[in-house]
C-alpha cells in the first residue's frame, strides 16, 4: 500500500490538511488517535503508567489524565523517554495493521512524531505542513487553551522546523488561508494517485 506520512509541528495545521485529503477519498491513519487507543482502560499500558505515577494520573472515571501526564513528561525528559519506550512499539504495531487494512488507492499516516520515531520507515513519502514557530505557538494556544510554557516545551521536544524540512519529500506552506491550502492538497493528491498506480 502506497503510504504518505503527513507531519508538522504542533499547531501547524496537520488535522486541516488531513481533512482535505479525507474529503478526496484518501484513507487516514491518525497516530495521535492510536496513541490514545493504546492507553484506554483496561490496558497493560495504562496499568504500567498508573504503577509509575500513581492513581492521581487517572481522572475520576478511571481514564488517563492526558493533561497531567503531558505536564509531567514535558517537565522531565527522562519521563518522556520512558513513556515513548512504552508506547511507540504499541503504536507502530497498530499503525502497520491499519496500513494493511487500507482500501483506498493510497493512505495517509498523520503523525506529529513521524520523523522523530521509526514511523518514517512505514511511509513511502514524507509530506510536511510548514509554519513559523510564532504561528505554531499562536494556533496551539488558541486551540488547546494550554499554558505558554508547556506549549513551548512541546514545540522544543519535537523535531525542529529545519529537521522536518530536511526530512520532507513534499512541503505545504500553511501560512495562508484554507482556499490556498485546499488547492495545494488537490495538486499533491493528483501526484500521489499517479505514484500509487506505479507503486509495487
Amino acid at each position: 500500500m502506497f503510504t504518505v506520512g503527513l507531519t508538522g509541528g504542533v499547531g501547524s495545521g496537520k488535522s486541516t490538511v488531513a481533512r482535505i485529503f479525507a474529503a478526496l477519498g484518501v484513507d487516514i491513519i491518525d497516530a495521535d488517535l492510536i496513541a490514545r487507543e493504546v492507553v484506554e482502560a483496561p490496558s497493560d499500558a495504562l496499568d504500567l503508567i498508573t504503577d509509575r505515577y500513581g492513581q492521581e494520573i487517572l481522572t475520576a472515571t478511571g481514564a488517563l489524565d492526558r493533561a497531567r501526564l503531558r505536564g509531567l513528561i514535558f517537565a522531565d525528559s527522562t519521563e518522556r523517554v520512558w513513556l515513548e519506550n512504552l508506547l511507540h512499539p504499541l503504536i507502530d504495531q497498530r499503525i502497520r495493521r491499519n496500513i494493511a487494512a487500507c482500501e483506498a488507492t493510497y493512505c495517509l499516516l498523520v503523525s506529529p512524531l513521524l520523523l522523530e520515531t521509526s514511523q518514517h520507515r512505514l511511509v513511502d513519502r514524507v509530506l510536511v505542513v510548514d509554519v513559523s514557530r510564532q504561528s505554531q505557538l499562536r494556533r496551539a494556544l488558541l486551540r488547546d487553551q494550554g499554558d505558554r510554557a508547556t506549549m513551548e516545551a512541546i514545540i522544543d521536544a519535537q523535531a525542529s522546523r529545519e529537521q522536518r524540512l530536511r526530512g520532507a519529500d513534499d512541503i505545504i506552506d500553511n501560512e495562508g488561508g484554507e482556499n490556498a491550502l485546499a488547492a495545494r492538497v488537490q495538486g499533491l493528491h493528483g501526484r500521489y494517485l499517479a505514484m500509487a498506480e506505479t507503486h509495487e
